[in-house]
């Protein structure tokens, strides 16, 4: 394959956040995205890198979460978010888009990531959550293996963060921490270069799985989580909020509704942002 007209810019963004994993000083911190807006905003407040939410994405966009949303606009969100921003991407591609468990084809698995690539991504979250209970541990580092291919060819040295929901989905109340251990080993052995275990907030846990595993590992985070810096010591390098951010700013749309179709009272209105401001995030960046 032709590597994309940018792969040059790109390759630099992709080396500047896989470093961004390895900075002894502080975590990788990820305010999740789901648009243009949202990626500008949360680059305005100091992001080093951003990162999609494919439930957020999903939900503006008119999907439930959970690999319904097609993948023609899920690469276009990111092609928009990329656009807007110099940051490093990674987008959450969820299990690839590319079919069931019953009903995976590689081909699909790839185009979806050469798709993400041309969009301008420099890293993806793949899942294995798509079986049940997950998706096979040989057959998902198969997958990975197929990922870490299609970048090659592609010519980007793409950040693969594999996600397992070992402790999210509740299958695994006995063994979850050796389950984890377990897809963890083989998914770095296949190419991955993080690991990310939602659904893990004992700082405890979080420090025996950065201890062992051998790779970045990423938590998500959110309310009654532990602080950023608590995470940081138990050796965690990467954190995210997941789609934390929309629900965010979805609650306060429904707030602002509640109130201006209850009362007529325009309260909640206090704060926002003026249209001057909101123009100017997209306002053309020197070249």
């Amino acid at each position: 394959m032709t590597p994309h007209r940018s792969a040059s810019a790109q390759s630099a963004k992709a080396a500047a956040f896989r470093q961004l994993h390895s900075a002894a000083a502080a975590p990788l911190v990820l305010v999740n995205v789901w648009d243009a807006a949202s990626a500008k905003l949360v680059e305005e407040a100091g992001a080093t890198a951003l990162a999609t939410s494919s439930s957020a994405v999903s939900w503006s966009l008119g999907f439930p979460d959970g690999n319904h949303l097609p993948v023609d606009l899920a690469v276009e969100a990111v092609r928009r978010i990329a656009s807007a921003t110099a940051l490093p991407v990674t987008a959450d591609i969820e299990t690839g888009y590319a079919g069931s468990d019953r009903a995976f084809d590689d081909g699909l698995l790839r185009q979806t990531i050469t798709a993400v690539l041309e969009a301008g991504a420099v890293g993806v979250n793949l899942e294995d959550s798509g079986g049940d209970p997950l998706t096979a541990v040989a057959e998902q580092a198969r997958r990975i293996g197929v990922v870490r291919d299609a970048a090659e060819d592609f010519g980007v040295a793409l950040f693969i963060n594999a996600r397992t929901d070992t402790y999210l989905s509740g299958r695994f109340p006995e063994s979850a921490f050796e389950e984890t251990l377990q897809r963890a080993a083989a998914y770095v052995a296949a190419g991955a270069d993080g690991i990310f275990v939602p659904g893990v907030t004992d700082l405890h846990v979080l420090h025996e799985l950065a201890r062992t595993v051998a790779a970045p590992l990423n938590a998500l985070a959110g309310i009654g989580a532990a602080s950023v810096g608590e995470l940081h010591d138990a050796g965690v390098r990467r954190i995210s909020i997941g789609g934390n951010t929309a629900k965010a700013a979805y609650a306060t749309v429904s707030r602002v509704a509640a109130d201006v179709l209850g009362d007529g009272n325009w309260s909640e209105l206090a704060g926002a942002r003026s249209h001057a401001e909101m123009d100017a995030l997209f306002a053309p960046r020197d070249t």
